[in-house]
């Protein structure tokens, strides 16, 4: 899934201070850039997908007063090689734990001891996870269009939400070939998207880009997001996101709910009401397992985050004023 605010693609274009590649381990490079304030307070800017790469607009999320902005495409995406977008990357070196590790050696690269850490959507279960992993790196999250890369969760968004978009999710399920219609849908696009035919693999990421577009339609304000109109990102964000839901994030059952007590850093989350895509309900019961969080509601939103921007700014700012962790 993606996730765009009022800080969005459309806004005008943030500059860079610094970019680069940094090699990690499996043989992946990974492009990463930073804004803001040189000694401003570190922050980490996670997108969502997984898969969905770095645009221009989400410097706006992290290039604020005070904060010291670093965003990084993560693996498989946008310029970070290898790309998913080449049929010939091996998929099974794209994983929660090796981004967990990535994340670790570019805060290393970066001189940066600790942290506050920014996702959207699939970013903020990537956040979680690496919260729960290293808790003393991390000085604050803030989580927009809160997900937490269950199990519960992925069947809920490619076979719950049929419910409510049905034709459109007959279109989806039906692509598939009947024999894989009641397993795991994303492993059975996965496998699509493996095809050694090219038509095979573009025609199956068209259709999953398709019902990634219906299921955040519902928000007031949803618009067609244009970068499913390149076949190029089409393939390789479907690739992702499916190889990823096919092994349920890489996480074990319930793994962001069952630790979240470990994360003592305060949580800020914002979510919409019309987030059919990943319920409100998500945050609520992550908020009740979590020492020191805090949620916002927005009720004119929906998964695409438009109408967030005041309670994200609000939410920056208690972060930038709490204390460092080292």
């Amino acid at each position: 899934m993606r996730v765009t605010t009022a800080y969005d693609d459309r806004m005008d274009t943030v500059a860079t201070r610094a970019t680069g590649m940094l090699d990690v381990n499996d043989g992946q490079s990974l492009y990463w850039e930073e804004v803001g304030e040189a000694d401003g307070k570190p922050v980490l800017w996670l997108h969502g997908g997984p898969g969905s790469g770095l645009t221009e607009g989400h410097r706006r999320f992290v290039s604020r007063p005070g904060w010291r902005g670093v965003l990084l495409d993560q693996r498989g995406a946008g310029r970070s090689l290898p790309s998913a977008a080449d049929p010939a990357t091996d998929m099974s070196k794209i994983t929660t734990a090796g981004m967990l590790e990535d994340i670790e050696a570019l805060r290393a690269d970066r001189g940066i001891d600790s942290w506050t850490v920014v996702g959207s959507s699939w970013g903020c279960t990537l956040a979680l996870a690496y919260a729960i992993a290293h808790p003393a790196r991390v000085d604050g999250l803030c989580l927009l269009s809160v997900t937490t890369g269950d199990r519960e969760e992925i069947d809920w968004i490619t076979r719950g939400v049929g419910r409510i978009f049905p034709e459109a999710w007959d279109d989806f399920v039906g692509h598939l070939p009947a024999s894989q219609r009641d397993r795991n849908l994303a492993a059975g696009y996965a496998e699509l998207l493996a095809d050694p035919d090219e038509g095979v693999r573009a025609a199956a990421a068209a259709a999953w880009c398709a019902w990634e577009d219906t299921h955040v339609s519902l928000a007031p304000g949803w618009e067609h997001w244009d970068r499913y109109d390149n076949p190029d990102f089409a393939f390789a964000f479907a690739r992702q996101v499916t190889h990823s839901w096919a092994h349920d994030s890489f996480l074990p059952p319930r793994h962001v709910l069952e630790n979240a007590p470990r994360i003592t850093c305060p949580v800020e989350m914002i979510h919409g009401r019309y987030d059919v895509s990943g319920p409100v309900s998500i945050p609520w019961e992550l908020l009740k397992a979590l020492p020191n969080g805090r949620l916002a509601v927005a009720e004119n939103a929906g998964h695409s985050g438009s109408g967030t921007g005041e309670l994200f700014s609000a939410a920056m700012d208690r972060l930038l004023a709490a204390p460092r962790t080292v």
